[in-house]
């Protein structure tokens, strides 16, 4: 089933109202690992929930509980949860998003303010902190919303809203609350769901959309070092006394190799070697190493080899050092021995791997590393947080109807891929509703999610919001009996 010409027709006419209100939604610096931008957060919720409200949508805000951040205890930014429709006769999708960011500040190395919207209506490209990651995909759905609303068409399925302000600090509070809100059978939220969609992830290049399948897990940790009381005169103490910094660059060094491979005893465990037929599926995909390269911003892949490069970004493990924390970054030349440093990497996983597992080898492997080092610093590990990975049945309906959506808006069929990155709650989805779960991108893989200079460009986000409406008429004519 189409979707209706009036609905197309009224996402072109409303382009710029559209656009207007992604800039609204970025305005917002709701940065969820940021202390003090947690009533941020807070205040996004609202202003999402008030945009649901508008369009008929029943809302309500769901306290998840406290966190301890940066020293503090603060209220977790409250889940917003709606629902519109209730027709027995047609399905029933649970569409998901986060309204949370990543960090942002324009001395990282913007262009422009990271939370005010830059068009450039040269390039169509629409810069912002959240534009692709996921504000934008949330700001879709709203679109296709008000398409609705204001057309008086009836929306061809069922539709609950799950939105969340912690992802990007690893969903806390939000699996609990999914795996209680199921028990409540009936009574909750999430009865009688048949499939999940999420956008929240990106195409492989800039040229073919793409259907997501598969996702990598995470385990995340800070290495700290600490000796002195405080920080020295390396011209005093340098050579005289142990340095964290020194054991901690020496740890980090342990960890993985130039080309990539993990260093860590028995984190390969399980995982199979691709066949011939699996190999194939890479070779297929519309996505080169020059792809990779100009996404990258360098010739920096790791092999001149499609299928290793493709299978490196999304089907492999991967170990990623991120930065440290108590060193001196400045201009100038200080010459101080930091009294405490950490070290914070992450490891991305892939099914058989799971984050307790991997966070066990993990420590054991750097507590003997350290004792090696025969400093008379200490060692703290904290994991800060994990996610398991995820692969899902790309032959089922749920995917048929976002491939024939996809065809229809950008008349071209997708990819079918795995992501590198991690979604957690993807699993939490799939294993406590036990339905299908589904990732339908809208951004590019160009986009630059977490990175300076974040991106979503004109044509995705408008052919993007085409394309989350056409998928609701594709479930409704795929299932309908």
């Amino acid at each position: 089933m189409a979707a209706p010409k009036t609905f197309l027709d009224f996402v072109d006419d409303n382009a710029d109202k559209f656009i207007d209100r992604l800039g609204e939604a970025v305005a917002i610096p709701s940065i969820s690992a940021d202390a003090s931008r947690r009533e941020d957060v807070k205040r996004m919720g609202v202003w999402l929930e008030t945009e649901l409200n508008k369009f008929g949508v029943k809302t309500e805000s769901i306290p998840l509980g406290t966190q301890q951040i940066e020293g503090q205890v603060l209220d977790l930014p409250p889940a917003i949860l709606g629902r519109i429709g209730d027709d027995p006769k047609k399905k029933t999708i649970l569409i998901y998003g986060h309204f949370d960011v990543q960090p942002a500040n324009i001395s990282d190395g913007w262009n422009t303010d990271p939370f005010k919207l830059h068009v450039d209506k040269e390039s169509g490209k629409m810069f912002g902190r959240g534009s692709t990651d996921d504000k934008g995909p949330i700001m879709g759905w709203l679109n296709v919303l008000e398409a609705h609303h204001q057309l008086k068409l009836p929306l061809p399925v069922n539709i609950r809203f799950c939105f969340e302000g912690m992802e990007e600090s690893g969903s806390e509070g939000l699996d609990d609350f999914i795996a209680a809100e199921v028990k409540r059978g009936e009574k909750g939220w999430f009865h009688g769901v048949d499939c999940v969609c999420i956008s929240d992830n990106y195409w492989l290049n800039d040229r073919t959309p793409a259907l997501t399948y598969g996702l990598r897990g995470i385990a995340y940790f800070n290495v700290i070092v600490s000796g002195p009381g405080a920080d020295l005169h390396s011209g005093i103490f340098g050579g005289a006394v142990h340095e964290p910094m020194t054991a901690l660059v020496a740890l980090l060094g342990k960890l993985v190799t130039q080309d990539g491979k993990i260093l860590i005893p028995g984190v390969y465990e399980g995982i199979t070697t691709a066949d011939d037929s699996e190999l194939a599926i890479y070779e297929k995909l519309d996505y080169s190493v020059a792809d990779l390269e100009a996404a990258a911003g360098g010739h920096i892949a790791v092999s001149d080899d499609k299928a290793t490069v493709i299978m490196a970004r999304m089907r492999n493990p991967s170990l990623s050092i991120h930065g440290i924390e108590g060193a001196f970054s400045g201009v100038g030349a200080k010459t101080v021995i930091p009294a405490t440093v950490g070290g914070k990497f992450s490891i991305r996983l892939v099914p058989p791997q799971n984050p307790d597992d991997i966070r066990a080898k993990v420590e054991n492997y750097l507590q003997g590393e350290f004792a090696k080092l025969n400093t008379k610093a200490t060692l703290k590990i904290e994991y800060l947080h994990g996610g398991i990975p995820w692969v899902a049945d790309h032959t089922h309906w749920n995917y048929e109807a976002a491939k024939r959506a996809t065809e229809a808006v950008y008349l071209k069929s997708p990819d079918f891929t795995r992501e590198g990155g991690s979604i957690p709650v993807t699993l939490t989805f799939a294993e406590n509703l036990g339905v299908n779960v589904l990732l339908l991108p809208m951004g590019r893989g160009d986009d630059g999610a977490h990175s300076t200079n974040e991106k979503i460009d004109r044509s995705n986000y408008i052919q993007g919001t085409k394309l989350l409406g056409s998928y609701l008429y594709e479930v409704a004519e795929i299932t309908k009996t």
